[in-house]
């Protein structure tokens, strides 16, 4: 489970991406000037940092330049309502790997983080299965395990976001044709072949269990 750093002085903000990142599997602390988060970051290891610019006392950019140069190279994206050339230029300077411009839709943001925490892992583990994210090759206690491209998509979406549910709407993207039945035909094909046991959350959309 990824653990990020979310510096934000806009409590509003702050409570509600973190209610949506803990919903999406996220462990989330959130620091709301830099100070804070300078602390945070010498008491725990973070997978990600999420670094808005005008905070209190030391702010993201200079938080994030002084981070870098002590050697500390977590992946970074900065969320600020600065959006001319400059404060975006100084951003990257400082060692960001990315900038989001407020206000945004929280799914983009969580769309940025998926980019970023996903290449920190190569392998995912599930029961006796194992996949090799760079190859997406998928294993069973050893032995290779052949699925068509879609069910093999479908089945990697689920075992990133166990043990949340994935959205119809993601899984749709990654269907030849979407439609429902395109959809409720892959799964069973899926839960059969790996004898997994896959729940439809009414409303949402499905879950490994």
């Amino acid at each position: 489970m990824n653990k990020l750093l979310l510096l934000e002085d806009d409590p509003s903000l702050s409570k509600t991406l973190i209610k949506y990142l803990t919903h999406h599997g996220y462990v989330v602390d959130w620091a709301k000037h830099g100070e804070e988060a300078i602390d945070l970051t010498y008491d725990n290891h973070y997978d990600l940092y999420l670094f808005d610019i005008n905070v209190p006392l030391i702010n993201g950019i200079d938080l994030l330049s002084a981070l870098r140069e002590a050697g500390d190279m977590t992946p970074t994206i900065i969320i600020s309502a600065l959006v001319d050339v400059e404060s975006v230029t100084k951003g990257f300077i400082a060692g960001a790997d990315d900038y989001l411009k407020k206000p945004f839709d929280p799914e983009e943001l969580l769309i940025r983080i998926k980019a970023k925490t996903s290449t920190l892992k190569e392998k995912i583990k599930y029961k006796e299965y194992e996949i090799n994210l760079v190859t997406k090759e998928i294993f069973f206690k050893d032995t290779p395990i052949h699925l068509g491209e879609v069910q093999k998509n479908i089945f990697i979406a689920l075992l990133k976001n166990y043990p949340n549910p994935v959205t119809k709407d993601e899984l749709m993207l990654l269907l030849d044709k979407p439609t429902d039945l395109a959809m409720r035909v892959n799964i069973a094909k899926l839960k059969k072949n790996l004898n997994l046991t896959i729940k439809n959350v009414r409303g949402v959309g499905y879950q490994i269990i």
